[in-house]
This record gives C-alpha cells, structure tokens and sequence, in this order.
C-alpha cells in the first residue's frame, strides 16, 4: 500500500495447509513481496510459504532475515535439516508458545500417573487396542519394541521387500540399504510435520512422554502413533519400486514426494493438533486457567488461524 499501513496477515490453519516442501542449493529470500528460492543463476522459484506447514532447508541452502521474517509471520516451520533430512540441525518457531498450553503439558509430563494414563492412551491409539494392565512406562516401551518390529517385518513382507532390522546412521548414510534409507527419508517428513502441529497448536516439542530428554521427545511420541499407517508403507512401497527397477531419481526424493502425496490425501496434518488434544486429556488434568494478564490468542476463532500461532 502506497501508504505504508501495516495490514496483519491472517494464516491459514495449520489443517488446511500443505505439509512439506525440501529446499537445497539456492538462497530464500522475499522478492517483490514473493516468498522464493533463487539459484545460481538467478532464476526464482516462488514458494507459498503461507499455504506450508514446514520448510526444511537442506545443504546448499541460505536464508536472509526477510524470509525468516516473514515465514515466522505466516505460520510455516523452518528447520535446518542434513541431506535427505537424515538430521535436525535446528528449528525456528512458526508461532507463539501458549503459556496455559505449556504448564498443561509439563504438569502432565511430570505427574508419573498421569504420565503413564497418557502412554496407556498412546498405546491405545497406536495398536487399536487397551494397554496390558498393571504395566510401568517402561514395560510398555518393552511390549511396544516387539509389536514395532513385528510390524516392520509384516509391512515388509506385504510388500515384497527385503527386511532385516530397523538400522541406519546419519553419519554414514550410503552405508543403509535401500528399505531403510527410505524409512529414514520418511520419517524425517512424518517429524518435521509432526512439530510443525505441535508447535502451532502452542506445545513444547521437547515435553514428551514415552520418548525423553531429546529436543524432538514430544515429536517422537505424536509421530510414532501415526507412523505406521503413513510412512511405514509408503516408504516400504517405494523400496519395492526401486528394487524393480521402477524409480527415477534418488530414493530420498522418490519418498519425499510419496509421503507428500500421502500426506494430502488422507489428511494426516488436520488429524494431528486433535490428537495432541485427546492424548493430554487422558492424563486426567486439568487445564490451567489462562493468567488474566496473559495475552490473548492474535488470531481469533472466526478467523483463519489455529490459536498458536501469532502475527
């Protein structure tokens, strides 16, 4: 506007976006108030920033302050991830933590009964069915290790790939075989939109409950109820493809573009803030009462926003 008046940005919900888009080998930057990645050569690929959950940035990549800025502004995560997304350097936030929504979530955490009602309620929703009885947190990351390597192999099988275990290395990616670069290459999508719901709907990543002490321990214990209905079979379904001598390009992307598709087709990111919702109120506490002097949620309900985020 030729006056100069700042005109708030209202995001999208976090529902109603796009999951993932990879970036490597150029620098994001705001050009003629475009979101975009432009190359060596200069050529720019504009990106809808605000239409995304999640940017990971991969080597080769730079960012000038405008584009964080205005990232931060829209709602859209930005990490800082290896090649494949195989690491997590760093993070930024796409919006405000909520005070309430913390104290609600680390009084849960720290609470050990009301830590295990939360694992048991995992449990539940991850296998589909009621928690052994009488069994400690740790027990049930026992009983929970078996039933994921069992589903591993069964996946596997189903779709006529070759299995051994669940093993990789970050600092020695060449190294996996193919199934398990594509579970990694996954996986890596599945948690950058993992934490991208977390940190909208105004959580901690790092408060987890079966998973601890890790800056992604929250992330871990929301990715893994989702995991194998998702990026288990479309990771197992591209190694099947490479294995026939189908795919094109590297497996990275290959996977990459799956779970993308995946992702929009069933949904995944508008089921996961619901989610985060059932799993705390299964501890059994209470919410905490907003402070009155707290700052109030910048986008309202009638608008297009989740109330984490803010301007």
């Amino acid at each position: 506007m030729s006056t100069g008046e700042y005109v708030p940005l209202r995001p999208i919900a976090i529902k109603d976006r796009s999951a993932i888009v990879f970036l490597k080998y150029g620098q994001l930057d705001v050009v003629d108030s475009a979101f975009v990645l432009v190359d060596e050569n200069g050529m720019r690929v504009q990106i809808p920033v605000g239409g995304l959950a999640c940017l990971m940035l991969e080597p080769g990549t730079r960012v000038t302050h405008a584009a964080i800025a205005l990232a931060a502004r829209v709602g859209c995560l930005v990490v800082w991830v290896g090649e494949a997304g195989v690491r997590v350097y760093a993070a930024g936030q796409p919006g405000g933590a909520r005070a309430d929504r913390l104290l609600y979530q680390a009084a849960a955490a720290l609470d050990e009964s009301a830590r295990l009602r939360v694992v048991r309620a995992m449990y539940s929703m991850r296998f589909g069915e009621e928690a052994p009885a009488r069994r400690s947190v740790d027990q049930l990351r026992g009983i929970e290790g078996a039933r994921v390597r069992e589903m591993y192999r069964n996946l596997a099988r189903l779709h006529g790939v070759s299995w051994e275990r669940r093993k990789y290395r970050a600092d020695e990616w060449d190294a996996s075989d193919v199934s398990n670069k594509c579970l990694s290459a996954g996986t890596a999508c599945l948690y950058g939109l993992c934490e991208a719901a977390i940190l909208a709907a105004g959580y901690a990543p790092a408060i987890g409950f079966l998973h601890r002490g890790k800056p992604l321990s929250f992330v871990y214990d929301i990715a893994d109820i989702f995991k194998f209905e998702s990026v288990v079979p479309a990771a197992f379904s591209v190694a099947a493809r490479v294995a026939r001598g189908d795919g094109e390009g590297p497996v990275e992307r290959q996977v990459r573009i799956a779970c993308r598709d995946m992702f929009r087709r069933t949904s995944l990111l508008e089921r996961i803030i619901p989610t985060i919702s059932q799993l705390l109120d299964a501890s059994g506490i209470a919410p905490p009462a907003e402070a009155p002097e707290g700052q109030p949620p910048a986008i309202e309900e009638m608008t297009s926003g989740d109330a984490g985020h803010r301007h």
